[in-house]
């Protein structure tokens, strides 16, 4: 997840300023159209999750009455323009630059608030994995897609005599889906079958095949495991290092450009069509030419609704922050680990009636084993999920029944005290973009040709990068799809609304701001 602003130039390069000056301004222009947007959401089996349209909300008046505080357009005195400009710096929106940086001849700029890695990319644990994927879901296709593409990267980098390890912390762990319950070993004996139907190599290991494969574990009678040996981890800083590295090398090209630390304040639209065709951050306006790709993790449905705030269509992209925690021990010796591993519970981690937890402080929380060493040795145990809004503070009761969950696992860990690893541990915490149906939202936003999304993937941004970059750089470039959009579109269903004719009121004279974003809309 990255946040959705944008931020200052951070390469050693010029680009050509735009000579377009922004068009003088007019009077009110109206345009109408027909919206009601829906998910399909079978994967839970649950009912349709509209994205609806509100056919009785007035339109705000324009003026000094109307909502918030109202200023005067103002020129920019930095223009830019670029073919794609790209709102959000995490694994996605990095990737989808990259994508189209190496597949066209495009020009790309990516905006965000901060810098890479300081949202949910930084936060996660790196698992390139299908063990816990469902053959024939609606997002299988993405995610088998995703991981030939990390597994293509990791093989080129060692055509080139590279070491996937030391670029992006690639290896080749292995995954176990433990068991100790009867419900959890059908299901995991199912999972292996239609994942070997699939066409993957997979393995239902018995509770002795389980001990030899992770001597540390605590494996009883009734323990049991799928085991995936060719799935993978990376390192998200690594990798992302890796990736703006390879984009930079566009810019001596005038093809590649950051903004980093320089907010996003306004979103342009033209005067004559209603296009979204410019960003404006607080030092730059980044005109587009084809596309603006709003990247922004769990901002992203605020960014879409405030876009529409001063009209009729309520575009409700329910996208919001799932925080969770992570907890890093360096140099840990204490526990050997062969694979990477997580409890069968986990696969029902996304939805929290099938794994309610606790309520603590109103918050619902979830924690389920995740373990696994990292790229240069440390201890990574997790994970907790609960929603907190956008509290991004680290809670120590959380931490600790981490610990205590991975003990039950990994009994050595019942004999250390986690308060004597203060020096050497860390605690990552991330706000996962999370969408009720469990699918990420990509694809273009109807009645905004220009605007796509791509956000919603929780916990699922690392492993869904490539495939996700792929997809919406096809789109953009309108290149046959490898991957069925469908799922995860934002879907025009007008016909349920009965054809209803929105009008799209919008005005060239007034700025409105969001002060809880950072974040401006201008008509």
């Amino acid at each position: 997840m990255t946040s959705i602003s944008s931020n200052n130039q951070s390469t050693n390069f010029t680009l050509q300023e735009s000579v377009n000056v922004w068009r003088s301004r007019g009077g009110r222009q109206s345009c109408r159209t027909s919206a009601a947007f829906a998910f399909k959401s079978s994967f839970f089996g649950k009912k349709p999750l509209l994205l609806s349209v509100n056919k009785t909300r007035p339109g705000r008046a324009l003026g000094p009455t109307g909502y918030s505080r109202l200023n005067p357009i103002t020129a920019s005195s930095r223009c830019h323009t670029f073919d794609v400009i790209i709102i959000g710096a995490g694994i996605i929106g990095l990737t989808i630059a990259r994508q189209l940086l190496v597949g066209s001849d495009l020009s790309v700029a990516v905006v965000d608030k901060a810098v890479p890695c300081s949202g949910a990319t930084g936060a996660g644990q790196g698992y390139i994995w299908m063990v816990h994927r469902t053959p024939g879901s609606e997002i299988w296709d993405l995610a088998l897609r995703s991981n030939k593409l990390w597994k293509m990267l990791a093989d080129s980098l060692r055509d080139q005599g590279l070491d996937p390890l030391q670029v992006i912390g690639w290896k080749q762990t292995g995954s176990l889906l433990i068991g100790r319950t009867p419900e959890e070993l059908v299901m995991l004996k199912e999972r292996v079958k239609q994942l070997c139907e699939a066409g993957l190599r997979a393995e239902y290991l018995s509770s002795s095949d389980l001990l030899q494969a992770e001597p540390e574990l605590m494996v009883g009678e009734d323990s049991r495991a799928a085991f995936l040996p060719y799935d993978s981890q990376l390192d998200a800083m690594l990798a992302v290092a890796y990736i703006e590295k390879g984009n930079r090398h566009f810019a001596s090209k005038g093809r590649y450009a950051e903004f980093y630390h320089d907010p996003v304040t306004c979103l342009l639209r033209s005067n004559s069509t209603g296009e979204v065709e410019a960003v404006q951050t607080s030092k730059n306006t980044l005109y587009s030419k084809k596309a603006i790709v709003v990247a922004a993790g769990c901002w992203s449905g605020s960014l879409m609704h405030d876009l529409l705030r001063e009209t009729e269509i309520v575009l409700d992209i329910p996208v919001k922050p799932r925080k969770g925690h992570l907890l890093v021990l360096e140099n840990f010796n204490s526990l050997k680990l062969n694979h990477a591993s997580m409890e069968a519970g986990y696969v029902g981690h996304h939805d929290l009636t099938l794994h309610p937890g606790q309520v603590d402080h109103g918050q619902i929380l979830s924690i389920s084993m995740t373990a696994t060493t990292d790229a240069i040795g440390n201890l990574v145990l997790g994970s907790s999920r609960q929603f907190a809004g956008f509290n991004t503070e680290v809670e120590q009761t959380i931490i600790d029944r981490i610990w205590k969950r991975a003990a039950e696992f990994y009994p050595k860990l019942r004999d250390l005290c986690l308060a004597d690893f203060i020096s050497n541990r860390k605690v990552r915490i991330g706000l996962r973009p999370y969408m009720p149906d469990g699918k990420p939202v990509i694809g273009p936003v109807p009645g905004l040709s220009k605007v796509f999304l791509a956000t919603g993937h929780e916990g699922l941004g690392l492993s869904l990068a490539l495939g996700t970059a792929e997809l919406v750089a096809d789109m953009v470039l309108t290149n046959p799809l490898k991957v069925d959009s469908a799922p995860f579109a934002v879907q025009d269903q007008s016909e349920r609304s009965q054809h209803l004719s929105i009008p799209l009121v919008r005005s060239n004279l007034y700025c409105f701001s969001l002060p809880a974003m950072g974040f401006f809309l201008r008509y």
